[in-house]
């Protein structure tokens, strides 16, 4: 019992970091047809601004998760919140699309950690059949602070101006750095495996297969970790896709005001953060059921993200703005169910101290779809006036991803079976 309250005070500091990530983060997408307007930007320069943010993001998820290894995760989440809330403050200060994409990159740069970060931490907090649980309610804030992005930023944005919203957004994350310095711990004091984990690990190790602790390229090209890191590349598609142009397919597509398209554009992301930790206590629950790690997180993940697939491509297809709107929401309810599942097959397939650099590494293919998606998207709405093809190839993707983990992600060979322990009070 005396490590159960500060490995869940982390998690609620986590869920808040997540939350004011995509606070910051979305703001821009909420705020786009006013700085548009004031900065003259088109559909495709827009795009390539949505874009910027994800070259600095991706490079430093894997630079991130490969400074917690060596630097522990309390540190490199500290100076990771610091860099992006100064950053997302110093965006009310642009005034060109030169100066706009420079601090996009950087602010992407500031927020590339973080996931790898947290796959980190409840490595080191979690036994394994939590671990699932964890990720998915560490991880429900970000979807949660998108949520909030467009009632908070919108009504800011229109009452005070676009550009006071950004400062006041990035000095809540400058108080989060303080409470991050003062409560977070990079391990707890007594190691959380259950009598099952410590089991399942021994026997792994055991019969692993040749070469399995050897250098990190070893693991970044195993064909399970590359196809984990394409479907999670899928889901990132739906995800900055949805991140970057709902707002404005509502206001283009759909004619809604910014104070309209603000209260709409909420409903998708509370949805999301119902699928997110949903997901997590599926995925776990399968697991202690089965006692078989692989088979839980694959099929979480082969349904969610196959199920997000159709409902984005469907999306594209209707014109009734409830029903877009509904299948959007239930598109984003099933891609975040899936999200657990990529960090969780690295937890359980990759040894410890590898597992921040494995799942930067991981982190940063899926974001490749961030520097993609936007300025995909914005270049087929201008080529084709519309949004039906964006929506088909979004769904396209993902269905893809969801096929390349059902054929090349497997157990470890060899894995001994076993049934999962009682949960014990």
């Amino acid at each position: 019992m005396t490590q159960q309250r500060p490995r869940w005070v982390l998690i609620t500091l986590l869920f808040v970091g997540g939350m004011i990530s995509y606070l910051d983060r979305a703001a821009l997408s909420i705020t786009a047809p006013l700085i548009s307007k004031d900065l003259h930007l088109d559909p495709a320069q827009l795009g390539i601004v949505f874009s910027s943010f994800f070259v600095g993001y991706a490079l430093f998820c894997f630079v991130g998760g490969y400074a917690s290894d060596r630097f522990g995760p309390k540190a490199v989440l500290s100076v990771s919140m610091l860099v992006w809330s100064l950053f997302c403050g110093l965006t009310a200060g642009v005034f060109s699309i030169a100066s706009l994409l420079v601090v996009r990159v950087i602010f992407g740069m500031g927020e590339g950690p973080y996931c790898a970060n947290i796959n980190k931490l409840v490595s080191n907090w979690f036994a394994r059949k939590d671990q699932a649980t964890a990720i998915g309610v560490a991880n429900s804030g970000q979807s949660f602070g998108a949520a909030l992005a467009g009632p908070v930023v919108g009504f800011i944005a229109v009452s005070a101006g676009w550009r006071t919203s950004f400062v006041v957004i990035a000095s809540v994350g400058v108080l989060w750095v303080v409470a991050w310095m003062l409560w977070a711990k990079d391990k707890p004091d007594v190691a959380p495996e259950s009598g099952l984990d410590a089991r399942q690990e021994r026997a792994e190790v055991q019969h692993a297969p040749a070469g399995e602790t050897g250098p990190l390229l070893h693991y970044l090209l195993r064909p399970g970790i590359l196809a984990t890191a394409f479907a999670f590349f899928g889901y990132a598609y739906i995800l900055y896709f949805f991140l970057s142009w709902f707002p404005s397919y509502l206001t283009m597509a759909h004619h809604l005001s910014i104070q309209k398209m603000s209260v709409v554009s909420v409903i998708p992301w509370l949805v999301g953060t119902t699928g997110l930790v949903a997901g997590g206590f599926v995925c776990d629950w399968i697991y202690r059921k089965t006692g078989r790690a692989i088979f839980a997180r694959k099929l979480v993940l082969i349904t969610s993200l196959a199920a997000g697939a159709l409902c984005i491509a469907a999306t594209g297809a209707v014109t009734d703005l409830t029903l877009a709107v509904t299948l959007m929401a239930v598109a984003v309810f099933f891609m975040y169910a899936s999200f657990n599942t990529y960090f969780a097959i690295i937890l359980d397939t990759v040894e410890k101290n590898r597992i921040g650099a494995v799942s930067g590494f991981v982190h940063l293919i899926a974001n490749l779809a961030g520097i993609v998606a936007p300025a995909a998207t914005g270049f087929l709405v201008q080529w084709s006036g519309n949004f039906k093809s964006a929506f088909l190839l979004t769904g396209l993707i993902a269905a893809l991803g969801a096929l390349s983990v059902a054929i090349f992600v497997r157990s470890p060979r060899q894995q001994v079976s076993f049934k999962a322990e009682p949960a014990r009070s």
